[in-house]
């Protein structure tokens, strides 16, 4: 009978090691980390490549001109989807009371379901830049600041340090945080010491640089074309963690529902920092493929799942050669401090920031960089529990940033000029560089842009293309992958192949 005891005893402190161990790697998930785009700057800058070993900068050689592509910081739903959140309100008070008139038990529904309205119902407007947005790039231009003294230790003019914003007003927003961050301390306004400056924009119907998808009309069709088709390949996980959601709480969820439960997690994490409610519908493993599921779309419709996605960036690409070239000639001529360009800071959106990092060949696997380079398509970013470098809230969170840093170099140097690649203020491997994070001028110049460069914007946005081809060859390459990864059955989805 001791013996026995004995056992029991040591089954159950087992049982409950187990317990507490399951429990602290469940405690450890964050599911702020898994936001995908509409992930927290400042809760995902620092998470790096540990297996990567940057470059240093050679000694003596010193930073001549930064160019800055930035994404806007964290902002509000806009207002269609603050529509949609009222409506999801209505949705689960409908759920919620016919449950009580089929009598079923109400303890299985979490209780913030339960009366719960949208935090954001009676907003008339949205999309604009919140209070932790403008923290995000009010720090990041002191940190650049501080980063690059060199680059910054001149009095300001428009034409030493240029900031550009697109016209939508969180980008604009963003580029006046940032400036009072980089420029404060150095003016005579309040008693933080700033100053004015500039920041200039294009019209939105003709801003090839920051905005080059709304004036791609190629782009366009072709989006409107191929959305149908990856919010299909999103529905066997939806349908999956719907049926799940209806065993856990009794509520007859649809698949929309679901996808928008979704979406509210990321709004109510990301903006509110409230993780107990939405997102507590959802166990890490779903949180994962969800996320998955957004950088899925990210990848079809904004990255390198076409070509087209990043080539119609090309306009900004020249740009940023232009500007290093500029600075190269002033370098070389010795002209005196402050009559040239020492930065161009840009403000724009994922829209841009993300076709700018797959035109520079950032966050790919293995030999996907010839493959680009060959114009052939990529592997699709595989499922989890498989790791993946195509992540949302690390290629393009709110406030995430491109730097590419233009150094000048002794004579003695195996280049006069190096490019730095950073990525969310950290050095990042670029595979035109032979996965380094340093690459001399004229290899990026040569390797990484000048392949994109010979194709030019308006014959790629604007010439009458095959679409319905492309169409067709995305779409069966799509569902084709679906099938032999997922076993999923086309009939039962109604896919069209």
């Amino acid at each position: 009978m001791k013996h026995i005891t004995a056992a029991f005893v040591l089954l159950v402190m087992l049982c409950g090691v187990l317990h507490s161990s399951q429990a602290i790697k469940h405690e450890s998930f964050d599911v702020r980390h898994h936001l995908s785009t509409v992930t927290r700057y400042d809760v995902v800058r620092d998470i790096v490549d540990k297996s990567f070993v940057p470059s240093e900068i050679p000694e003596q050689c010193t930073p001549i001109h930064l160019n800055l592509l930035a994404r806007h910081g964290t902002r509000a739903p806009t207002k269609k989807k603050m529509k949609a959140l009222e409506a999801l309100s209505v949705n689960m008070e409908t759920l919620v009371q016919a449950a009580k008139e089929n009598n079923m038990s109400l303890q299985k529904i979490p209780s913030w379901i339960r009366g719960w309205r949208s935090p954001w119902k009676g907003k008339l407007k949205g999309g604009e830049l919140i209070s932790e947005g403008e923290k995000e790039l009010y720090n990041l231009g002191i940190r650049t600041r501080e980063r690059f003294p060199v680059l910054f230790n001149e009095e300001y003019h428009p034409d030493a340090y240029t900031l550009k914003a697109t016209q939508i007003p969180r980008a604009s927003a963003s580029a006046v945080a940032f400036g009072l961050g980089l420029f404060g301390g150095s003016g005579n306004l309040g008693s933080g010491h700033h100053r004015a400056f500039a920041v200039s924009s294009e019209s939105r119907a003709s801003d090839t640089k920051l905005r080059f998808h709304d004036c791609c009309q190629n782009y366009k069709a072709f989006r409107r074309s191929q959305e149908p088709a990856v919010d299909k390949l999103k529905w066997p996980i939806l349908d999956e963690i719907t049926n799940t959601l209806f065993k856990r709480t009794g509520l007859k969820f649809t698949r929309e529902d679901t996808s928008m439960l979704w979406f509210l997690c990321k709004q109510e994490a990301s903006l509110l920092n409230i993780s107990d409610q939405a997102c507590a519908m959802f166990s890490p493993s779903e949180v994962a493929l969800l996320e998955w599921t957004d950088d899925l779309e990210l990848f079809l419709l904004k990255g390198y799942g076409n070509a087209l996605n990043y080539r119609m960036g090309v306009p900004l690409l020249e740009d940023v050669i232009e500007s290093m070239e500029q600075a190269i000639k002033a370098n070389d001529e010795q002209r005196a401090p402050g009559s040239y360009e020492k930065a161009r800071l840009r403000f724009a959106h994922a829209e841009t920031l993300l076709p700018f990092s797959c035109l520079i060949g950032l966050f790919l696997e293995g030999s996907e960089f010839e493959s680009i380079q060959r114009e052939q398509p990529l592997q699709l970013p595989p499922k989890p529990p498989q790791t993946r470098k195509w992540k949302g809230s690390i290629v393009t969170p709110f406030g995430g940033n491109n730097m590419l840093i233009l150094y000048s170099c002794p004579v003695n140097n195996s280049s006069k000029f190096l490019v730095q690649v950073l990525h969310n203020e950290h050095p990042v491997p670029v595979p035109g560089c032979n996965n380094s994070n340093i690459c001399p001028y004229e290899v990026f110049k040569e390797r990484i842009a000048a392949p994109h460069l010979k194709h030019d914007y308006n014959r790629v946005c604007n010439a009458e293309l095959k679409t319905s081809k492309q169409k067709s060859t995305l779409t069966t390459r799509m569902f084709s992958w679906l099938f032999a990864n997922d076993n999923v059955n086309a009939k039962s989805y109604d896919f069209d192949l």
